[in-house]
């Protein structure tokens, strides 16, 4: 991922070593965007191309506040912020070792002012923060519910991928709460989902205005979706072309191609 996006980003310049920032079984990747880099463990969960097209969906204003749920290692913030020209970025994230690792990247990066990770539950939210302190709130939560799939023996990914800690319903509680009246919440899922989805967002006052289908290949079925609601947003929603990924080659698409900035 590469590219500016027209954006210059001011930042600290770190004089520690790459090296430095890491623990045990890390690795640094590069995202290839502002210069940006990831710390990630592989026996942790890695993110995938649903945090990019996420960041890339987003269309965060100039001066936005936004709120990361279930951020992971902190992916999601650091995209946004090489993107976008927000105000503040905060990731919330139960996980305290990943919380850890998204700080450690986050420092790296030289973006300690800019990106705030914070250790905490999202069913917690009316506790931690005040009604109504943002503008957009960003989500790739876990997909999977107790009956989808087999759950992961790495209780680290089991959390990432199933509703083990938090559910749709838990992150769409939240969301609303966190949000202020008009805020965005952006969120990434899957279509098997989408009618849970729809009415989870219109029980908490949280409008469906935009939809994107990802399709892996342009004869396979969905397999993401990108979503956009406004709490309490008008009824209406445009359902925009689809996103391919590969073509039939297996080679990228196109829109891909730029989504990652020329270069993946």
């Amino acid at each position: 991922m590469s590219q500016d996006n027209g954006i210059e980003k001011e930042r600290k310049v770190n004089i520690r070593e790459e090296k430095d920032f890491l623990g045990p079984n890390e690795r640094i990747d590069d995202l290839q965007i502002q210069g940006f880099k990831i710390i990630q463990n592989p026996d942790k969960f890695c993110f995938g191309m649903d945090a990019v097209l996420l960041s890339d969906y987003a269309g965060i204003k100039k001066d936005g506040r936004v709120m990361d749920l279930c951020s992971g290692t902190g992916i999601v913030p650091i995209l946004l912020e090489a993107k976008y020209e927000a105000s503040y970025i905060e990731g919330l994230e139960y996980q305290e070792d990943c919380v850890d690792m998204a700080r450690r990247s986050v420092e790296m990066n030289g973006l300690s002012d800019k990106i705030h990770m914070t250790a905490g539950d999202v069913r917690e939210v009316r506790a931690q923060y005040p009604a109504g302190s943002f503008d957009y709130v960003t989500c790739n939560p876990p997909y999977m519910t107790g009956s989808h799939g087999q759950t992961n023996k790495n209780y680290g990914k089991a959390i990432a991928r199933h509703e083990i800690l938090c559910s749709l319903e838990d992150v769409v509680q939240a969301a609303r709460w966190l949000l202020k009246e008009s805020g965005h919440l952006i969120m990434v899922h899957r279509p098997f989902r989408l009618a849970e989805i729809f009415y989870c967002l219109k029980e908490n006052k949280l409008e469906p205005k935009r939809m994107r289908l990802v399709y892996p290949y342009i004869d396979k079925e969905p397999n993401m979706v990108l979503i956009e609601a406004v709490k309490g947003g008008r009824q209406r929603i445009t359902v925009e072309s689809p996103l391919i990924i590969y073509k039939k080659d297996g080679s990228y698409m196109d829109e891909i191609y730029g989504i990652y900035g020329g270069r993946v």
